[in-house]
């Protein structure tokens, strides 16, 4: 049973590297494939009659993974100078102001509709506000640079700003000043941890000489990330600060520090540690897509009573997606399309307390939101393609 259990294992995963290879030329997210196929491994498993653990206590341990590992990712990738300033700035604005305009719409939608404390309504709104960027950094490979920057940097701040804001409501059910001050106190202190962490790192990719060096690093990265979390401290910022930090060694030349660091020589085996991080985070993502699938009831995707609300959601998200982007002066095709929820949204959600989950409707409304959004950047994709082939004839 055992050899049978990794035969299949490895089958789903190559399939998946399959998925990933194509998406690119089909523009379908492989994360459409995943979730299919990991629902169709459910239907097999089910018909077969074949005996299965609960795996769902697996989701947030390969969701946290794969959330680390995405926005460390996104920070590898990005540059920081002044060149890069007004992205940076626009993506800032795109990532928080929505989400505070969809807070507010969403949690009266939800406060009138079920009945919710407005506590629970607010706390329940969140997940559904933020952009995956375990879903739309990879969506965005065959974008313009321009476009591509703009949605890597924009979804991965709308995951960081998200948790910090998530986290916040979860430990303050009333805002208080004291709670303000408290919130901020931990902000600072997990920006100087981070800077601390960043330089720590980087003195072991420097120094170690051991054949094996980047597992540890990255062991030490989501233990820092794991302590940090426990101390109630915004700990994706420490990820992105890090990803950021590596990237631009050649921009901190004129600091002692870094130059101490040999940026040319550590430079190399900065790229090195990016392969590696991205072959994991292309493992960990499968795994978690994958799982999810098996673990979604097709009764709550095709649950008729919550699809109305679903798609009032989804209006909303809509609705100031265009206005955001009207305001910016940024072009509506493609990246009116380019704003899904995923991994981000399903880990918040899980770990919203019992007593102020939404009750019956909750795990539907989460997982036609998803669907949704995800479809609708897909067809938003394609049409683009499409558009674009035609202007270059």
């Amino acid at each position: 049973m055992s050899i049978i259990l990794i035969i299949a294992a490895c089958v789903l995963l190559l399939v998946s590297y399959l998925f990933d290879i194509s998406s690119k030329h089909t523009k379908i997210p492989s994360i459409i494939l995943l979730l299919l196929m990991g629902w169709l491994t459910k239907q097999a498993v089910n018909t077969y009659d074949i005996a299965v653990p609960d795996l769902f206590p697996l989701l947030p341990i390969f969701g946290t993974i794969g959330l680390i590992l995405i926005v460390l990712e996104g920070g590898l990738d990005l540059e920081v100078n002044l060149t890069k300033v007004s992205v940076l700035k626009q993506a800032s604005l795109a990532a928080f102001i929505p989400m505070l305009v969809m807070g507010v719409s969403l949690s009266s939608i939800f406060y009138y509709t079920f009945h919710l404390p407005i506590y629970d309504a607010i706390l329940n709104t969140i997940p559904f506000c933020i952009i995956s960027s375990a879903i739309a950094i990879p969506s965005s490979s065959n974008l313009h640079p321009i476009n591509k920057e703009f949605v890597t940097y924009e979804s991965s701040l709308s995951d960081i700003f998200g948790v910090v804001i998530f986290n916040f409501v979860l430990s303050n059910q009333y805002f208080t000043s004291t709670s303000i001050v408290k919130f901020t106190i931990e902000l600072a202190t997990m920006i100087a941890i981070s800077f601390m962490a960043s330089a720590l790192l980087s003195i072991l990719l420097k120094k170690l000489k051991h054949h094996v060096k980047f597992i540890p690093i990255i062991i030490l990265i989501v233990l820092v990330y794991c302590l940090s979390k426990l101390m109630h401290l915004p700990a994706l910022l420490f990820i992105l600060i890090l990803g950021l930090f590596l990237n631009n060694l050649d921009e901190l030349k004129r600091y002692s520090f870094i130059k101490w660091l040999e940026p040319d020589v550590l430079n190399a085996e900065i790229h090195k540690f990016k392969e590696l991080v991205i072959e994991m985070t292309f493992l960990v993502r499968t795994v978690f897509f994958i799982l999810f699938g098996f673990l979604i009831n097709t009764t709550d995707v095709l649950n008729l009573d919550v699809l109305p609300i679903s798609c009032v959601v989804i209006s909303v998200f809509i609705l100031v997606r265009i206005a955001q982007l009207r305001l910016m002066k940024l072009p509506l095709m493609p990246l009116l399309f380019v704003a899904p929820r995923g991994l981000i949204t399903i880990l918040l959600f899980i770990s919203i307390p019992l007593e102020f989950q939404l009750k019956q409707v909750g795990q539907s409304l989460m997982i036609q939101v998803i669907l949704l959004t995800v479809l609708i950047m897909m067809f938003g994709l394609l049409f683009n393609n499409k558009s674009e082939t035609q202007n270059e004839k």
